[in-house]
């Protein structure tokens, strides 16, 4: 018998054993603690004493708090990893997780911006190298911000005009890697030679000014303060993700090839694109960034 507490401290190490982030294990953690902290004041304190009944009674309560359906289905989520996790060490003989049902979630169309918005949002940070190269990393290449963050100097070969990104594997997720344009390389070049601190033992790309790696939540605001400062409303950093995939997929580039440079786990992901977009007619195009 194993109590939730010593289960979810258990499982938070397996995680990060598994190579997860800093910011997956937070979330997870916070998800299985909320979920304890409920069954606690039901008097469970086991987790072979969960049932079914206890883990909807959770997610009826987070809604009667005003959840959003998404992050009911998030802490779903969670709970049914975290109990796959307990089922697979043998502290359960039944996943009663296997039958909780996620909400209904209405999945948003994603935010493309246009070719104004973009071009303002360079603009307003062309005078700052380093941010001026994340912006075109991100648009160029349509890696997550959490792959961003992750860049060290030995993923990137650059010749003049060209050049490739690696993006590790992580479990789950297979390696890949991206082609690199004129655009993102000069863009890169311009910040190291001008904008990045010259020390030695710094491994990643994007840097403080003391030498250690840039976070994802500075990178966030950063971008945010910039699409703030080009007037472009409603949008996030992911939204340059959505941007890539879109600009790729109505320029005809082949929706497989997209796929894989994006990291999506399956093809499908990509297909919901096609809806928002208009598809082109003739040769496709096999060039990958925007220009």
């Amino acid at each position: 018998m194993i109590s939730l507490e010593t289960a979810r401290n258990n499982f938070i190490k397996h995680l990060e054993n598994q190579g997860k982030s800093h910011s997956t294990l937070l979330a997870y953690g916070k998800d299985i603690e909320q979920l304890i902290s409920h069954l606690a004041k039901k008097g469970v304190t086991n987790v072979n004493e969960i049932t079914l009944e206890h883990l909807e009674d959770f997610m009826k309560k987070l809604a009667s708090e005003s959840y959003t359906n998404k992050s009911i289905s998030r802490k779903t989520n969670s709970t049914k990893t975290f109990f796959r996790f307990l089922k697979e060490k043998g502290h359960i003989d039944t996943n009663v997780a296997d039958l909780l049902k996620h909400p209904k979630v209405d999945i948003k169309a994603p935010r493309i911006l246009s070719k104004l918005e973009y071009r303002a949002l360079r603009d307003a940070a062309k005078e700052d190298p380093r941010t001026s190269a994340i912006i075109e990393v991100l648009l160029q290449t349509g890696i997550m911000i959490s792959e961003l963050a992750d860049i060290k100097m030995e993923d990137l070969h650059m010749d003049k005009d060209s050049g490739t990104l690696f993006i590790p594997g992580k479990p789950n997720k297979d390696s890949r890697t991206i082609p690199l344009n004129k655009a993102v390389i000069e863009a890169i070049r311009n910040y190291i030679e001008k904008d990045r601190p010259n020390d030695k033992d710094a491994k990643h790309l994007f840097i403080t000014k003391s030498g250690k790696p840039l976070l994802i939540r500075n990178i966030r605001s950063t971008i945010e303060r910039y699409y703030k400062a080009a007037g472009v409303e409603n949008a996030k950093v992911n939204d340059l993700r959505h941007t890539f995939v879109a600009f790729h997929l109505s320029n005809g580039t082949n929706i497989v090839q997209v796929s894989k440079i994006a990291g999506h786990k399956r093809v499908s992901t990509t297909e919901r694109y096609l809806q928002y977009i208009e598809r082109p007619s003739g040769e496709e195009k096999t060039e990958l960034g925007i220009l």
